[in-house]
């Protein structure tokens, strides 16, 4: 069985955890702290409020820990604001949380709450069909650096990219009946 953490601090996390609970071979695991961390083969970092999980990331002391084994291999899925933690870099903003995957990002770029909204999309390596895409007061990424592939634009703004063990979604496979993203990320 194959562990696979949700960073249980703020956010979607009681969604992905419902999702991973109906792939076959995987353990979903809260996330709370660094010891919560011990035995986690990869890791869902949730939509929520960025600077809400960044401001406790660093309160429980996970920044390091955590960001030492993204660098050192551990597979890391960041949706929406996950995304944001992940960057290394934050339009208009001098404050960045794991620094780990070479992309800038804007936020809250589609708007507010009002102007979320829900389409479809296809990603080869996901799906070979659409896979519905919801976008809630959704981040995209304006600048990828070298080593980072575009899995997906929406209306020409990159919203899924994925360099090596790091994939960022701006929007919410959580919140759709698609088990498709989750069961490719568990399968990386």
């Amino acid at each position: 069985m194959k562990r696979v953490g949700v960073l249980a601090l703020q956010g979607s996390v009681q969604e992905h955890m419902e999702k991973l609970e109906r792939i076959d071979g995987v353990t979903p695991v809260s996330v709370k702290s660094q010891k919560d961390l011990v035995g986690v083969e990869r890791l869902i970092i949730p939509g929520g409020e960025s600077t809400a999980i960044g401001k406790l990331l660093r309160d429980f002391d996970m920044i390091v820990p955590l960001a030492g084994m993204i660098r050192d291999g551990m597979p890391v899925w960041g949706t929406c604001a996950g995304m944001i933690i992940l960057a290394k870099r934050i339009e208009n903003s001098p404050t960045v949380h794991l620094n780990v995957m070479d992309i800038t990002v804007k936020r809250n770029a589609y708007g507010s709450q009002l102007d979320s909204f829900v389409t479809e999309g296809r990603i080869s390596e996901v799906s070979h069909s659409n896979i519905p895409l919801v976008f809630i007061r959704a981040p995209y990424i304006t600048r990828i650096g070298e080593g980072v592939d575009v899995m997906l634009e929406v209306d020409g703004k990159i919203v899924a990219t994925r360099q090596k063990n790091m994939i960022a979604t701006s929007f919410h496979p959580e919140l759709t009946d698609s088990l498709d993203f989750h069961r490719y990320f568990c399968s990386f």
